[in-house]
């Protein structure tokens, strides 16, 4: 069966700002389309405001965050090919 994942839409504050919920198998990028079409915006400005990540990949941050008791950067970590090292 078709696995549903749940994806966050999330500012540089890592507050969540929209969720849905989208056959896995579509991945990050899919996820990254279906966002970026709603907030009709080309890539590169939808990427300067915002990051799309599985909600699973959000609670590490913020758990991260809560144990560091800072915000943990991830948009200063990650280099520039978003799927790379992850495995959503």
């Amino acid at each position: 069966g078709v696995v549903i994942m749940k994806w966050v839409l999330v500012n540089k504050f890592d507050e969540i700002v929209d969720t849905c919920e989208i056959a896995s198998g579509v991945g990050v990028s899919g996820a990254t389309t279906y966002f970026r079409k709603r907030k009709q915006l080309d890539q590169s400005s939808f990427d300067g405001l915002w990051k799309v990540m599985s909600m699973k990949r959000w609670n590490e941050i913020r758990e991260i965050s809560t144990r560091e008791g800072k915000q943990y950067e991830w948009w200063k970590d990650e280099s520039t090919n978003p799927d790379e090292g992850f495995d959503y």
